[in-house]
This record gives structure tokens, C-alpha cells and sequence, in this order.
């Protein structure tokens, strides 16, 4: 399960199957002896993962019966350390690749510095439309110090997980990170990806993701569009 606390994975995980459907409302989840078992982790951190979907509102727990399904999640998750793809969960949730992976020079990630070894190293910059029900809600803009991806480039990341891509591939796994948030007005490129005004309000989230590999961060810019969603998700 790699560095990523063990909770979490089991919390990110029973979540996307219930935002999926694959957990409809009313069903009884799986034991907690039984998802011990599924995710090979002890009954505590069963325990953590579960209470947290509790607090969200997603399950609750029926003395006698176990954990049943509220609802699905509420929000677009965001703010999941599980990423965009996974967190939202929803069969209507697709990316649109604007730009694909390509190799460029940097010499800061957003408003994160970078180490001399990554500027040197250079970065693996894309560019997605993230929609869902067909509306647009993110764009984002992410970048990769370009060591040992060997192949990075081929892969289509069109309605894929990146996180999920490059624990697949590289053995990459996502332990935490930080995030900073800012307000921000729509520019003209923003108005035109996200449907809006000029000058409509956008949430701008700028994230340094740290990784089980020493030293190597997913950096990665995100505008929001959350007209009749909310942020949800935890990091």
C-alpha cells in the first residue's frame, strides 16, 4: 500500500465505490472483519476510514447491522488527496486532454520553488478540461520533473487517473502534500475553458504533492468553476 497513511487508501477507496454507484444507498458495506481482509490492514484502521465517511455524511453505522450507505458523496472533491478523477467518482465525470504531455524547462512550479536538480532536470507539463455531467469544472495544468518517466509521454491520460498511472507504471505513490488557495477573476483562456463571464470569481488551487519517491513532487495548478457544486475531500 505503499507511504500513503492506510486509512486513507481504504477511505478512498470504499468513497469511489460509493460516489460510483457500485454502493447504492441503503446497502450494507462489508463487514469490518471482512474489509480487513479485502485491504489486509487491522480493524482500527478499518475503523478510522469508516468514521470518516460518517462524519462526512456518507454512511452510518446501525448497531447490530454494521455501516449503510447514506448517499453518495456530496461536492467535487477537490480537495482529494486521491486526485480529480477518483475523488469526484462520478460515471459523468470526463477529461478533455488540451494539452498533451510534452517536455519544457521551468524555473518555478507555480508559486512553489523548485530544487536546482528539477530546473535542471526539466519538467513533463499537460494541460486537462475536467467535465462533469458535460459541464466544465476544472482546468488544470500539472508538471512533472522529467527523471526516470521513461515512455511518459505515450500515454493517454484522456478519462485516466494520473495518480493511478503512475503507481501502474512507476511504482509512484502519493503520500500528501500542500495545497494553497487564492480567489481569483476569470481571464480570457479561463472564460473560454470554463464556460464563464469575464470577471466571474474562480477558485485557483496551486498544490506540491509529495511522493514515496525521495524528492520527486507532482506539482500542479487547478481553476475551479464550482457554479451548483461544493469542495469537499480532505489532504
Amino acid at each position: 500500500m505503499g507511504n500513503l497513511p492506510q486509512y486513507k487508501l481504504v477511505y478512498e477507496a470504499l468513497r469511489g465505490q460509493i460516489a460510483s454507484g457500485e454502493f447504492a444507498p441503503g446497502d450494507l458495506l462489508p463487514s469490518e472483519h471482512e474489509l480487513c481482509a479485502v485491504y489486509k490492514v487491522a480493524r482500527p484502521t478499518v475503523r478510522k476510514a469508516l468514521d470518516r465517511l460518517v462524519a462526512e455524511g456518507v454512511i452510518f453505522k446501525h448497531q447490530g447491522k454494521g455501516s449503510i450507505v447514506r448517499g453518495a458523496p456530496k461536492g467535487i472533491g477537490i480537495l482529494s488527496i486521491s486526485g480529480t478523477t477518483s475523488a469526484v467518482g462520478s460515471p459523468n465525470f470526463s477529461t478533455h486532454i488540451i494539452q498533451r504531455p510534452e517536455i519544457r524547462s521551468w524555473t518555478e512550479a507555480f508559486s512553489f520553488p523548485i530544487e536546482e536538480w528539477e530546473r535542471r532536470a526539466g519538467c513533463v507539463c499537460f494541460e486537462r478540461l475536467r467535465l462533469l455531467d458535460g459541464a466544465p469544472v476544472f482546468f488544470d495544468i500539472t508538471m512533472l520533473p522529467n527523471v526516470n518517466l521513461p515512455r511518459f509521454l505515450n500515454y493517454d491520460l484522456e478519462d485516466r487517473s494520473l495518480f493511478d498511472s503512475l503507481r501502474t507504471h512507476y511504482q509512484i505513490v502519493v503520500k500528501g502534500g500542500t495545497q494553497q488557495l487564492f480567489a481569483i477573476r476569470a481571464d480570457k483562456r479561463l472564460q473560454e475553458y470554463l464556460n464563464v463571464r469575464a470577471g466571474h470569481p474562480i477558485l485557483q488551487l496551486d498544490r506540491k504533492i509529495e511522493t514515496n519517491r525521495p524528492g520527486f513532487h507532482i506539482y500542479s495548478q487547478v481553476f475551479c468553476a464550482t457554479r451548483g457544486y461544493g469542495l469537499t475531500g480532505t489532504f
